[in-house]
């Protein structure tokens, strides 16, 4: 059923809450709002918040789904579906699924692994619940994630491409010993290993790192796919970000960074688990100063899909950030981001009806009902 009204709801618009509100759905569509007056029939919102459905730009969720464990591969397909019931729970509503083409790192970041699996996310995403798109993760130093990169962006498969670069000394590991640290408990190699890695990175450097960036850039760009950078930490990074048109800064280092960002104007965005933490999993920049300072536009769960919808309100109880403004965080800025704002993002006439409704239980925001494009995908009550 896409034919629906929700009354005495608290709606969240862009700029406003409006209180004792209803909103009417047609086709999958908003097509009235109105405050004061009900509808007839229809759902009775008991005074909780219908807010826009989360835009998730960047969540890594779908690595541990396909292998929750290191070598204990599950079927994508069982993965996939059984995530898309997860990720509509959690208020996600369209969810940019995020895959490392890093082929130095094994597993499922491996570039044949990576890329088979987002064949079969576009072969499932008709079928799923929430609107499914793909996030691609470029290793910069990996020249051989190229040509499977060029392929998917040709052929639709791929709605954004992040450029990253995770060799020590800049970005999120600031020496070799904090890169071996984490790279050898987490991929289980041996020191050896790692050195052979360092090596190839240093390579890759030198031979044709920068013709291989320039060439996918000009392709997404060709393409309309969205670009961001990762782990900037200078505003040297930023400059660069500018001059080639890449628009979002995915998980600036440091406040200096973000700063220079929004002075010139890319986008920043932060992880919801580092707002609902407290702080970065990486000792990096806090979310939460970031916030306070003037700084971050966009919202994604990075990890961990259910840390949005707590940060969204936990930014509003602080008083960092109202409700209105914390939602739009984590739905329409990145839909603007990402190019879908005419269809998605917000509560208003003439978007799809990308909805959450929520209300408070045991002092915590909680999902009662999702619906995507108008269709019922979650419901607690």
């Amino acid at each position: 059923m896409t034919d629906f009204v929700v009354n005495n709801c608290r709606a969240v618009l862009p700029e406003t809450v409006l209180e004792n509100a209803s909103v009417r759905v047609e086709n999958g569509v908003i097509v009235e709002i109105r405050q004061g007056r009900s509808f007839d029939g229809g759902i009775d919102a008991k005074d909780a918040w219908l807010m826009p459905g989360f835009v998730d730009i960047h969540s890594d969720a779908i690595e541990k789904a396909v292998e929750p464990r290191p070598g204990a591969r599950f079927p994508t397909e069982i993965a996939v579906r059984e995530l898309d019931r997860q990720l509509a729970a959690c208020g996600i509503t369209t969810m940019f699924h995020s895959l490392s083409f890093a082929d130095m790192e094994d597993g499922l970041r491996s570039n044949n692994a990576a890329a088979a699996i987002i064949e079969e996310i576009h072969d499932l995403a008709p079928s799923l619940r929430v609107d499914t798109l793909v996030h691609s993760r470029f290793e910069v130093t990996d020249l051989g994630a190229v040509p499977y990169l060029e392929t998917l962006a040709a052929e639709g498969k791929i709605h954004l491409l992040s450029l990253m670069d995770h060799s020590p000394g800049q970005g999120q590991y600031r020496d070799v010993a904090a890169y071996k640290g984490y790279y050898g408990k987490v991929y289980n190699k041996s020191d050896e290993e790692l050195d052979r890695i360092l090596s190839r990175k240093a390579q890759a450097r030198e031979n044709g790192q920068s013709e291989a960036i320039a060439k996918l850039v000009g392709l997404c760009k060709r393409h309309e796919v969205a670009l961001a950078s990762h782990d900037d930490d200078t505003r040297q990074r930023i400059e660069w970000c500018v001059q080639e048109g890449v628009s979002i800064s995915e998980f600036p280092t440091n406040l200096e960074t973000a700063l220079a960002a929004r002075e010139l104007g890319v986008k920043t965005c932060l992880g919801a688990p580092n707002i609902v933490r407290g702080g970065s999993q990486a000792k990096n920049m806090s979310a939460r100063t970031a916030i306070e300072s003037g700084c971050g536009d966009i919202l994604c769960s990075d990890y961990l899909p259910l840390s949005i919808l707590h940060a969204v309100f936990l930014l509003d109880l602080w008083g960092v950030r109202g409700l209105p403004e914390a939602a739009s965080m984590a739905s329409l800025a990145p839909a603007i981001a990402t190019g879908i704002d005419t269809l998605t993002g917000s509560v208003e006439i003439g978007k799809r009806a990308d909805l959450i409704l929520v209300e408070r239980r045991h002092g915590l925001p909680d999902i009662l009902r999702t619906w995507s494009r108008g269709r019922e995908i979650y419901a607690s009550c």
